[in-house]
């Protein structure tokens, strides 16, 4: 089975597609750190490039991806879900 979407470490809370990925779509993501496989359901659309969420986060909670704080909730999320600007405060700024 063809992997979706990569991930860069077991701590991480999303992974990064590697293809455009549609809403209600079985995908499977490879972290690379270790080989292992994940499977989910994709709730929205997320573009190549973008994130996807690997778990349930609830508002306010940091995400983590490169095994680094990247960024915080703004609102809630959902395993699947298409984390981006509408519900992901950077932390860079």
């Amino acid at each position: 089975m063809r992997h979706a979407f990569l991930i860069h470490d077991d701590a991480d809370d999303v992974g990064v597609a590697v293809a455009d990925l549609e809403a209600s779509q079985d995908v499977t993501g490879v972290y690379m750190n270790s080989g292992k496989t994940v499977g989910l359901k994709s709730r929205d659309a997320v573009p190549l490039g973008h994130k996807i969420a690997l778990r349930d986060l609830a508002e306010g909670a940091d995400v983590i991806k490169y095994g680094v704080r990247i960024g915080r909730t703004i609102v809630a999320v959902s395993e699947g879900d298409y984390i981006h600007t509408h519900n992901l405060k950077s932390a860079r700024w």
